[in-house]
């Protein structure tokens, strides 16, 4: 099938998870991604795991693989002016530019979106910051648990007598990618119709801030930001987790609980309680939301999770609810394998790799992870020819001067 940015020539000057991840969603979709990498050293993201102490000579390194799949890579000196004149050949046949260095950096090497834009006017060029491209702090580093920290989120999640929470996975890196991504599509489609490249920016601050735009839309029109709350007091009993007796967790949902209240207790063989005054609406279990939490807690507790599954299951009362997975879960989840959230491919050194699949689901050009990513350098010979159109000779010279 065809892919939707197919045709479209990505060039990724970028580090770590915050833009390597952006190029990497266009290369899901099928654009071509040339990552242009530093001679010798390359993306450090590719060191990232063997610096921490894992061995990965036996499997693929998870941090790289993840962020870089779908692409070549070329290396080049960008300290050498026959370096950068390697790459500012290829920003003339390129549509898109995706860099992800500090404020300032690109403008010092020439690689800035003015100077790109001179040899090439409709490029989109694409840029990840920390802090966003205005005010004191634009040329600030950050990285992710930084992002974390300034866009608040630190002290959203979990409960009220607790420090601030640090949240695995790089989210702050991965939100600004997609955000990124999303900027990038809209630039193409912008270009499509009225015919002009534009530079998109995105920051961690920026991307964090939307992710929590419900809770931040709170603070500027009511006053007040949504508040920590103890699961033990939750306002709304049905909209909580508890216990199962097994040590796993169940998940409620019912943001209209009046509708279910009665069903629920006769479910969790608590009838009485549909009845108590103390539990009669839902203003009444807020006002009373420690014991009424206490009451479900107990029930919860009496059976293990598959059972009260197949309880509510089978139950006419149409509760929404779901299990709390562990990230060591999901590759198991029966939803996450039917909707390909997961998939496997063949890596050319592992063999069969298992990676997270592609999340959005088109129905006539779907995306897909073809490639794992690339060793570093491996196609810069390729690339010349086929995309400059350079001869060996040419090349060979270039690696002789040490620019590739």
């Amino acid at each position: 099938m065809p892919q939707p940015l197919e045709g479209l020539l990505v060039l990724d000057w970028t580090i770590w998870q915050q833009g390597s991840v952006c190029s990497a969603m266009l290369g899901d979709m099928g654009a071509r991604v040339i990552k242009i990498e530093q001679r010798g050293t390359g993306d450090p993201g590719r060191w990232l795991v063997g610096a921490a102490g894992v061995d990965t000579s036996d499997t693929p390194n998870w941090y790289f693989e993840a962020n870089n799949r779908n692409k070549e890579s070329i290396t080049v000196d960008l300290k050498r002016p026959e370096g950068l004149e390697v790459v500012l050949a290829l920003v003339e046949k390129a549509d898109i530019f995706v860099q992800n260095y500090r404020y300032g950096v690109a403008a010092r090497l020439g690689l800035d979106y003015a100077s790109l834009r001179e040899r090439n006017e409709k490029i989109i060029y694409a840029s990840a910051t920390g802090y966003g491209p205005k005010g004191d702090e634009a040329t600030e580093p950050s990285f992710d648990l930084l992002g974390l920290a300034r866009s608040g989120i630190m002290n959203a999640a979990g409960e009220p007598d607790m420090p601030p929470l640090a949240i695995g996975g790089g989210i702050a890196d991965q939100m600004g990618a997609i955000m990124l991504a999303y900027g990038v599509v809209n630039a193409i489609v912008a270009r499509e119709r009225f015919g002009m490249g534009q530079e998109v920016n995105t920051s961690h601050l920026g991307s964090m801030t939307f992710l929590q735009g419900l809770s931040v839309s709170m603070k500027l029109m009511a006053g007040f930001a949504m508040p920590r709350s103890f699961r033990s007091q939750s306002g709304n009993p049905l909209w909580n987790h508890y216990r199962c007796a097994d040590d796993q967790w169940l998940a409620l949902a019912m943001l209209q609980p009046d509708r279910y209240w009665s069903d629920f207790c006769r479910a969790i063989e608590r009838p009485e309680f549909a009845e108590d005054e103390r539990f009669q609406d839902m203003t009444a279990r807020a006002v009373n939301r420690v014991e009424c939490v206490a009451v479900i807690d107990e029930a919860f507790a009496r059976y293990p999770r598959a059972e009260w599954l197949r309880r509510l299951d089978a139950d006419p009362g149409d509760f929404i609810y779901t299990v709390v997975n562990s990230v060591e879960d999901l590759p198991n989840d029966p939803q996450v394998l039917a909707n390909d959230y997961i998939i496997e491919m063949e890596h050319p050194q592992h063999g069969p790799t298992k990676m997270v699949g592609v999340p959005v689901a088109l129905s006539e050009t779907p995306g897909s992870v073809r490639t794992a990513a690339p060793e570093l350098g491996q196609d810069t010979e390729l690339v010349l020819m086929d995309v400059l159109g350079w001869d060996f000779d040419r090349i060979t010279e270039l690696r002789e001067k040490e620019a590739i």
